[in-house]
């Protein structure tokens, strides 16, 4: 195992109205709630979006820990796809605070580069402010490990930045 240094920035939404979406007219997009997810169909997502990133927290979790965090109510997955094919999912985490973290977003790397990434966090935070009770606020991190273009995007999108601290993370070869 290495170690890799890192800066996480948390950036929130408080409203829904600062939301600026960034939608693709496409038709053969579907962006659908995965309802009774599997650990594997799980493993899939977050191994396939987050290999070039690495993420690695939820690949030591267990089969056990993730079928906890599953079905659990305040866990929401969705999956963005083109023509049926899996292009990038978001999972919604309920906080013990009142607001609603974007925990994981992403797309496959077969998809970067099309536009979709701000379809995908457009229609993630409109489904975060829709659930109930509505959110206090709408709120993800990002690092500098992550895609580039990560940061501006959310930024893009109307979150802002609230707190950033450095990290460092021990990595999976």
């Amino acid at each position: 195992m290495a170690t890799l240094t890192t800066t996480v920035t948390y950036l929130e939404m408080s409203d829904p109205a600062d939301l600026n979406g960034g939608t693709v007219e496409d038709a053969t997009l579907t962006f659908t709630e995965v309802r009774h997810c599997t650990v594997p169909y799980y493993r899939f997502l977050y191994g396939e979006v987050g290999k070039n990133w690495n993420w690695v927290e939820r690949r030591r979790w267990s089969d056990e820990q993730l079928s906890e965090l599953l079905t659990s109510p305040t866990v929401r997955i969705w999956v963005l796809a083109v023509e049926g094919c899996p292009a990038g999912y978001v999972e919604l985490l309920r906080d013990g605070d009142g607001g609603v973290e974007i925990a994981y977003f992403g797309l496959m790397p077969e998809f970067t580069g099309r536009k979709l990434g701000k379809h995908l966090l457009t229609l993630a935070v409109g489904k975060a402010w829709e659930l109930e009770p509505r959110p206090s606020r709408v709120w993800l991190h990002t690092c500098t490990l992550d895609a580039p273009q990560a940061l501006p995007n959310y930024i893009a999108r109307g979150f802002r930045p609230y707190k950033t601290e450095t990290e460092v993370i021990e990595t999976i070869d």
